[in-house]
């Protein structure tokens, strides 16, 4: 699916951005004239503009509230929040800039603002974790305090817990389940303002959010499931194949190992050989993104340490240790990667299901992107007959 831009990258981010507004995270028009502005592949263009309009948003939302339409001013307030990210995820190719640092504020900002004007009751949490905290957010279904079903949610690579609410949570609110979104190292605030950069040992973050979970009145142990999206298809199943408190797992998509072409390419090369290919990838604009983005959350150094961090995150000789009913969702075109649900799936021995998304339905994207109402729909209706089982 291309949108707007020629090139794969800026296509789908494009996309990533559009396909929220159906739940409020964009407005159509908004996205397709801020679109117009940008050249293709040119990054600066990409944040310039998606600032523009950000900021435009917020000036909107700050008019509204200030007026005392609370409605008004959470919806825009949403918006804002969205194409701020938007703005920001290009900017760390450059590990020093500035401007991604504060770019991140304002989205943040802007959410914060939208939070208590939201439809269902949420606060910021903060999950004590190794010494620290890791920050959060907690939904509650409705105003009462009744024990829920409750979803644990986390994003992958490069997304927000902001972006978690805005495209994902919403829908499984309204079904009647409470929402725990939890930035995990190499995530949100986690990276940007703690300097926790990410590990493959998943499951030493999940549990201590798993306490947390249980220590709250308003989750009912039975049904406590785990949703991981983009790299959380790996992060999520690798946590549940040691942390056998959850009910259900769910991957979106479903990753066995995370080996992007990049890594992939610099396999069997000598330093010097993975340094001039390193090199070379990094000039297209997707490649160019996934190796900062490395920097910035791996702390990455070298073509070798990019290797060898990497290679830690597989399912091998994990996967089969999971044991809650797990779920394995697929994207039929997903450009970063290829046959990776499936082989995760056929590493399970739990009771699992294979979900497949495709072009012929407009689900063909990574994570779904466009689609989040048929993705949405089919995996809450997974989760709700699975966890019916623990009524």
């Amino acid at each position: 699916m291309k949108l707007v831009f020629k090139n794969e990258t800026f296509s789908f981010e494009f996309l990533r951005v559009l396909g929220s507004s159906i739940y409020g995270g964009a407005d159509i028009s908004e996205c397709f004239t801020t679109a117009a502005r940008i050249k293709d592949k040119d990054f600066e263009s990409w944040y310039q503009e998606w600032s523009a309009t950000a900021a435009r948003i917020e000036r909107l939302a700050d008019d509204c509230l200030e007026r005392g339409h609370g409605v008004s001013a959470r919806e825009a307030y949403l918006r804002a929040c969205n194409y701020y990210r938007s703005a920001e995820f290009f900017l760390h190719i450059e590990p020093d800039d500035p401007r991604a640092a504060e770019t991140y504020a304002k989205s943040l900002r802007c959410f914060r603002q939208a939070l208590p004007l939201l439809p269902f009751p949420g606060e910021e949490v903060r999950i004590p974790y190794e010494g620290t905290t890791l920050p959060g957010y907690f939904f509650r279904a409705d105003a009462s305090h009744e024990p829920r079903p409750t979803l644990i949610w986390h994003t992958g690579y490069d997304g927000t817990a902001e972006e978690i609410y805005i495209a994902h949570a919403q829908p499984f609110l309204q079904r009647g389940y409470n929402c725990l979104i939890f930035e995990g190292p190499g995530q949100g605030q986690a990276i940007r303002l703690q300097g926790l950069p990410f590990r493959p040992d998943w499951e030493k973050v999940v549990t201590p959010v798993v306490d947390y979970a249980l220590s709250r009145s308003e989750v009912d142990p039975r049904r406590l499931a785990l949703f991981g999206l983009s790299l959380g298809g790996y992060l999520a199943p690798r946590a549940a194949a040691y942390e056998h408190r959850l009910a259900a797992c769910i991957a979106v998509d479903g990753l066995f190992s995370f080996s992007p072409a990049a890594a992939e390419q610099l396999e069997g090369q000598t330093e010097q050989q993975a340094t001039e290919r390193f090199e070379q990838l990094a000039q297209e604009p997707g490649m160019r993104w996934a190796i900062g983005q490395a920097v910035f959350t791996m702390q990455v150094t070298s073509p070798g340490d990019f290797r060898q961090k990497m290679a830690a995150y597989t399912m091998a000789g994990r996967a089969d240790k999971i044991t809650c009913p797990t779920l394995v969702c697929e994207a039929e075109k997903d450009h970063f990667f290829p046959g990776q649900p499936r082989k995760l799936y056929d590493a399970l021995t739990c009771p699992k299901t294979f979900m497949r998304f495709t072009a012929a339905e407009g689900g063909e994207e990574h994570g779904h992107a466009g689609a989040l109402a048929l993705a949405n729909q089919r995996i809450a209706d997974w989760l709700d007959e699975t966890l019916s089982h623990n009524a």
